[in-house]
């Protein structure tokens, strides 16, 4: 007899004696062996994240010329100045395209953080990079990760599941204060803190549902089998994050930060540079409270819209129409962006360094993946992608160093993260892209 599940399906559990329903969805160089620990003996948190800021940079222009500790800062890379010793730049990977095209804009940042290169826009055929460390590194807290996009342009988030799992990124300060520290926030500063009785009903619930789905599972295909488990996945994270919850983490560099001043968001530069400020500082706060430990940062999408206040032609339409300089040799107003780019991930990386936590910094416990989708935008080339790495991720990680790939693809890099990371991982990648622990 056929076996046949009905759409109004639910996983059911009793809780108190009362049905409980909840409807179905239809490079090894790097690497260090110490940590990092707080001044009494315990060990902080690792976190790791993405910084990403679209149409690349002049290949001359930003790869140092020497390699090794102490590089030098090409005019591109010149807003590191004072805090390179904590980013490390790798320069020279690119991406083998196993006899596929490469899609402008989107087969370089999907080969980095996903290890294949797509068939076609808008193909996620693999887990992005921080889902995977996520899995590893962000069950136990509130938020298994947080997103933020500067540009206030919803949608725009490279954190992927799949094609059609996507991680929304928070556009305005505001919501981003609210999300993390709203009503759902526990101080651990404040004594009178008290578990919400519906938060306590609603871990309940949610333990009682997942009972019931090995009973299902016996009903199903193995196509519909990977959808539940998927589903049933996130249930046991958001009961993780309930858990915390209820025991918030007393860290002693918490604090609780102020609602930001207005919410003026947009994606001319000078706003765009605005809202990436504060919700960086909102970020940090975040990770002081371990609230998440995986982050991913949008400044600009791969195809940037940031656009000069009182002008019309963003930088990626001056990427392909403004001719290059024959006297300088690059374009000039399209890589004022470069340059502002840059300068806004050297605050970012800034930030992090200048944030006391334990007997070190938040950047100490951190590690960082800048990066972006192009090298030299007007050719969509995606050879010699620019990569950085900021942050020793709590002592497992050198730093400070500038490394050639020489024509290696962009994939050592995150094989290289995960194993950091402590992921049990000693290959990453399909096809030509794949790579091998050495």
């Amino acid at each position: 007899m056929k076996r046949t599940i009905d759409r109004r399906t639910v996983l059911r559990g009793m809780l108190g004696g009362t049905a409980v329903a909840i409807g179905l969805p239809l490079l090894e160089i790097f690497l260090n062996d110490h940590g990092t620990a707080l001044a009494d003996g315990g060990v902080l948190p690792v976190r790791f994240g993405t910084w990403f800021w679209g149409c690349g940079m002049n290949p001359e222009r930003w790869t140092p010329s020497t390699q090794g500790a102490a590089y030098d800062l090409p005019v591109e890379l010149a807003a590191l100045d004072g805090v390179s010793p904590n980013v490390s730049v790798l320069s020279g990977f690119g991406v083998t395209l196993d006899g596929r095209a490469n899609i402008p804009h989107w087969t370089g940042v999907m080969a980095t953080l996903t290890g294949t290169v797509p068939a076609r826009e808008g193909d996620v055929d693999a887990p992005t990079l921080d889902t995977l460390i996520a899995a590893r590194i962000g069950t136990g807290t509130r938020f298994r990760s947080i997103e933020i996009s500067a540009t206030g342009i919803p949608g725009q988030s490279y954190s992927r599941e799949s094609t059609s799992i996507v991680n929304a990124a928070t556009v305005s300060p505001l919501e981003l204060y609210a999300r993390i520290f709203g009503p759902g926030f526990a101080d651990p500063k404040d004594s009178s803190f008290e578990p919400d009785p519906r938060t306590l009903l609603r871990k309940s619930a949610l333990s009682a549902v997942l009972e019931d789905a090995k009973r299902l599972e016996g009903r199903l295909g193995s196509h519909d089998k990977q959808r539940l488990d998927q589903y049933l996945t996130s249930l046991r994270q958001l009961e993780q994050q309930i858990e915390v919850s209820l025991t918030p983490p007393n860290l002693e560099a918490c604090s609780k930060p102020t609602t930001p001043d207005g919410d003026d968001v947009g994606s001319d530069l000078e706003r765009t540079r605005a809202t990436h400020d504060v919700m960086a500082g909102l970020l940090v706060a975040a990770l002081l409270c371990d609230q998440t430990r995986v982050f991913n940062v949008t400044f600009s999408w791969g195809v940037s819209e940031l656009r000069k206040q009182g002008t019309d032609t963003a930088h990626h339409q001056l990427t392909h129409d403004e001719v290059v300089d024959a006297q300088l040799g690059y374009q000039p107003h399209a890589t004022e962006y470069v340059l502002a780019s840059m300068d806004a991930w050297a605050t970012f990386v800034r930030r992090l360094a200048s944030t006391p936590e334990g007997a070190g910094t938040l950047l100490d416990s951190c590690l960082v993946l800048g990066h972006s989708e192009s090298s030299f935008a007007k050719s969509h080339s995606i050879a010699g992608l620019p990569v950085m790495l900021a942050g020793a991720a709590g002592g497992r990680v050198k730093t400070g160093l500038h490394v050639a790939g020489n024509g290696e693809p962009v994939t050592r890099v995150g094989l290289t993260i995960q194993q950091a990371l402590g992921l049990a991982v000693d290959s990453w990648g399909t096809k030509a892209c794949r790579r091998r622990a050495r």
